[in-house]
């Protein structure tokens, strides 16, 4: 296990940030750090750094292995949101003298750069660079000691298309062939589903869900319908397909089973005659964007918005 961390808490000045947090990583995996603006994230991680003494709750490195922060940040590469860079300075030379803090290069700076799409950039000042450059710069910087855990904040940020690909198949290298553990925050959920094998939600400092992430794609591709109780019976007998997932005052969330051959006007024809009456069916969209903006209140606050 590369992060076990169990119901995380901090306050600072004397503002709880984080109430509850917990995150898992094992090494090949790939976990997808979820969260809206302020829910946490940044403290998290720099709470995973060591930048942070937690008030409550367990944290563990490398399988308990390491309790030396300084040798804990050795095994560590990180790319922060913003990262700074000496612009006077070459990519060679930058790469370089980043590379001393860990005891020199795993490899040469021209194979680094290379490895993140920057061949022939070498001397080029960094001043130079584009946006997207820089990017791929911070990341062949999270890359120069060869470390086992990554932590990347938005690693495409400022990337086309075909630079994001590049940048996906090589973090998935990473994880699949080399068993880099990958923590990875960000907002692009299309980047979340072709690079992670896990996800967290955090919202308001706690982890709203955390969970295998093919688990909750199956999940998410069952179809689910909102329905509009005229009254519910006291027994209350559903068909084998159909799960009863949320009920908020008279309006109730089915999930149906797409595995069991029922057609649907069956499955609600079984639910009438079973004392279940409704008269408005709606048909939900069930992806993970949906599962995320639900967990995180995005759609309420949304409508709230809205109606002022």
């Amino acid at each position: 296990m590369l992060i076990d961390a169990n119901h995380l808490a901090l306050t600072l000045d004397g503002n709880t940030i984080l109430k509850d947090v917990s995150l898992h990583l094992k090494k090949g995996e790939v976990y997808g750090l979820l969260g809206p603006n302020g829910a946490g994230k940044s403290t998290t991680i720099a709470l995973l750094l060591g930048l942070y003494h937690l008030d409550k709750g367990e944290l563990h490195h490398f399988s308990k292995q390491d309790t030396d922060l300084v040798s804990i940040r050795q095994r560590i590469g990180v790319m922060p949101e913003f990262a700074g860079f000496y612009e006077w300075m070459s990519a060679r030379e930058y790469l370089v003298w980043y590379a001393s803090f860990y005891g020199g290069l795993q490899s040469t700076p021209d194979v680094l750069l290379e490895r993140v799409g920057l061949s022939n950039t070498g001397n080029k000042p960094i001043v130079q660079f584009s946006r997207g450059m820089k990017q791929r710069l911070a990341l062949a910087r999270a890359l120069v000691h060869g470390p086992e855990l990554l932590i990347l904040d938005e690693p495409t940020n400022g990337l086309d298309p075909r630079g994001r690909r590049e940048i996906h198949d090589l973090l998935i290298k990473l994880a699949t062939k080399e068993d880099v553990g990958i923590l990875l925050c960000t907002h692009l959920l299309d980047d979340v589903e072709r690079l992670c094998t896990h996800i967290g939600i955090i919202d308001k400092g706690r982890t709203l869900l955390e969970d295998n992430l093919q688990h909750l794609l199956i999940d998410a591709g069952k179809p689910r319908y909102r329905l509009h109780m005229i009254s519910i019976p006291e027994v209350q007998y559903l068909p084998p397909q159909v799960n009863m997932i949320g009920q908020d005052g008279s309006w109730c969330t089915f999930q149906i089973d797409p595995g069991r051959d029922m057609a649907i006007g069956k499955v609600w024809e079984d639910m009438l005659d079973h004392g279940w009456v409704f008269d408005e069916i709606h048909a939900e969209r069930n992806t993970l964007e949906e599962r995320y903006l639900a967990l995180t209140g995005a759609r309420q606050d949304n409508h709230e918005e809205k109606a002022a």
